[in-house]
């Protein structure tokens, strides 16, 4: 195979790679509720260097030593991810719960009601002295780039194989850093394509908002399940 054919099969794998439904449902759920375009993008950036760095690091050692990742390895770590995607999960699904959406009905003066939702994050402040200001959170790049490289820790096995077809050293390692480029330009563009729907939902009604949030909680939750069960299995 060519060198740049080769290069640019990685990006393109690269890129796939990146849409694989563990990695949507660990950046949603580091996204729920920090949805703005910019922060979106930019974490999803971060997530695709951390995932860059890990296999760069692991396959570029185990390329020049010959070696591979024991299959009860790879299952460790398989595991690990899915550990860690139970944990965002469960983590949006108690910040939802800290919220605690409410709903009102209201009557109008012309005899119209209708159902109201809405989150007040105060403990045990009355409704009517709620504060509605709010100082916006921090990008999340830390996070972000952790998850990344333990994303990245679980999927060097398979791109080592790929990776071992190449001709020489060089040419290998080349076409690993095309790959994490894929992954890192293939999760800012996915990022940027997110913001939109999560920017119509958050001017919707809190409660419809509420509702889309606990369900990346409860997706990553179940995605983090299966991969851990399928690990367990392999060990």
């Amino acid at each position: 195979m060519e060198y740049y054919t080769l290069l640019l099969l990685g990006f393109l794998v690269g890129m796939q790679h990146a849409l694989e439904a563990d990695h949507l449902a660990a950046v949603a759920a580091m996204s729920a509720g920090r949805s703005s375009r910019r922060a979106l993008v930019i974490r999803g950036g971060v997530w695709g260097l951390g995932h860059t760095l890990t296999l760069l690091s692991i396959c570029g050692v185990l390329l020049i030593f010959g070696e591979t990742i024991p299959p009860r390895t790879e299952a460790l770590l398989e595991l690990l991810v899915g550990v860690m995607l139970i944990l965002l999960g469960a983590n949006v699904l108690r910040s939802l719960w800290q919220k605690r959406p409410h709903f009102h009905v209201h009557e109008h003066e012309d005899g119209i009601r209708h159902v109201h939702a809405h989150i007040h994050g105060e403990k045990g402040t009355p409704h009517c002295q709620s504060v509605h200001s709010h100082e916006h959170r921090g990008l999340g790049l830390r996070r972000a780039l952790a998850v990344g490289m333990v994303h990245g820790a679980a999927g060097s096995a398979g791109l080592l194989v790929l990776a071992a077809a190449a001709d020489s050293l060089l040419n290998a390692v080349g076409f690993v850093l095309a790959f994490g480029l894929g992954s890192i330009l293939g999760m800012a563009a996915l990022s940027f394509v997110a913001s939109y729907p999560l920017r119509f939902l958050e001017r919707c009604t809190s409660g419809f908002n509420a509702a889309t949030t606990a369900s990346i909680g409860c997706a990553a939750v179940i995605i983090g399940c299966g991969l851990f069960a399928g690990s367990l299995g392999a060990l």
